[in-house]
């Protein structure tokens, strides 16, 4: 089976081309070595799948990537153009039950999440277990087969109300453990220390990125993010309804430079370490970032209006004013993002048309 180049959208192209070529990531530490990602078919994740599948065809890096998902349909959706390549290989199952692997592993990425706050008051259960249990058994499937780097996704959610905007890796703020909405949350905080805890115990290497918004091609635009709403309007020529009044403040990370991000603590990271990945430099209000999306296109005369949210809808909102990250962390292993806003929005909304 081919493991050649296959078509992928220009901007998406351009953006493995940059990430592997501008950021200085030891890549070679990949070499030869099997990876497993856990909700490979999810947002983030699958950008980690591509990043390997683009290494071996321009680095002959030879990675087997082990792509874990909840359901095969979304894998065959989200790969149908790597479907044939040997160097993918993909199992279906609930990753919170024992993942049986018949070859040696040398890393683990743990980023099976329903991160979608849509799933926050229909499945918190099933919320919360991926991000404990399902952390339990990799962390267990790592120590077994003694990998060399394990990778956490955390959430900037850990730090509920910040105590200081931007915010480190150290400021906890406020955080209800008896709102259902703490499910995601309450449940990353302790696989955070289920992976501090391996290490000290088992001397397991893991590391934790917390992400901030990120954004990018591959955005299931019907997941109930405001800004996935925001581009699925424009690729869609809609009006911008916002059902609040927009006031909050959030920072935006576009998807290549995040990635790069992931990637440098893997690869380069302290041991039982969380970093923020996030642009400090993209923070902006969810009213002025409706009114900057919907000016991309003037051609589209798209508006931004308001209404109320209806009662029924089961969308649990945030109660956080205003989240930006502290970078110095990730910044101290040569990693920080470079995508402006705008340029990061109109990728993202170019990479949904032909």
């Amino acid at each position: 089976m081919s493991n050649q180049a296959v078509s992928r959208h220009s901007i998406v192209a351009t953006d493995f081309e940059f990430m592997t070529s501008q950021y200085s990531i030891c890549w070679d530490k990949l070499r030869d070595k099997t990876v497993v990602i856990t909700g490979a078919a999810g947002f983030l994740a699958a950008y980690m799948v591509e990043t390997l599948l683009f290494l071996n065809e321009t680095q002959q890096l030879n990675v087997t990537v082990i792509a874990v998902v909840r359901n095969r349909d979304g894998f065959i959706q989200r790969f149908f153009h790597h479907l044939k390549r040997s160097d993918l290989i993909c199992i279906e199952q609930d990753i919170s039950l024992p993942l049986q692997v018949d070859r040696k592993i040398d890393f683990v990425i743990h980023a099976a999440s329903q991160a979608s706050p849509k799933y926050y008051a229909t499945d918190p259960v099933g919320t919360l277990s991926a991000n404990t249990l399902g952390t339990a058994q990799l962390l267990e499937l790592a120590r077994t087969h003694q990998t060399e780097g394990f990778l956490y996704f955390s959430s900037a959610e850990v730090y509920g109300e910040p105590i200081r905007v931007p915010t480190g890796e150290s400021d906890y703020g406020y955080l209800d453990p008896l709102a259902v909405r703490s499910c995601y949350a309450e449940s990353k905080r302790m696989g955070e220390n289920m992976c501090v805890s391996w290490h000290a115990q088992y001397q397991v290497p893991t590391k934790i990125v917390r992400p901030f918004h990120t954004y990018g091609p591959g955005m299931k635009l019907d997941d109930g993010r405001v800004y996935a709403d925001f581009v699925a309007d424009v690729v869609n020529g809609r009006d911008i309804v916002l059902k609040s009044n927009g006031l909050t403040r959030r920072s935006f990370c576009y998807l290549a430079d995040a990635t790069a991000g992931f990637w440098t603590v893997l690869l380069s990271g302290a041991n039982a370490q969380a970093y923020n990945i996030g642009n400090p430099d993209g923070e902006i209000s969810i009213r002025d970032l409706a009114k900057l999306v919907a000016g991309l296109y003037p051609e589209k005369r798209i508006s931004v209006r308001f209404e109320h949210r209806k009662e029924s809808e089961d969308y649990l909102t945030s109660q956080i004013s205003v989240t930006c990250p502290d970078i110095t962390f990730a910044k101290s292993l040569g990693w920080s993002p470079v995508t402006s806003i705008e340029n990061g929005f109109r990728r993202t909304i170019e990479s949904y048309q032909s």
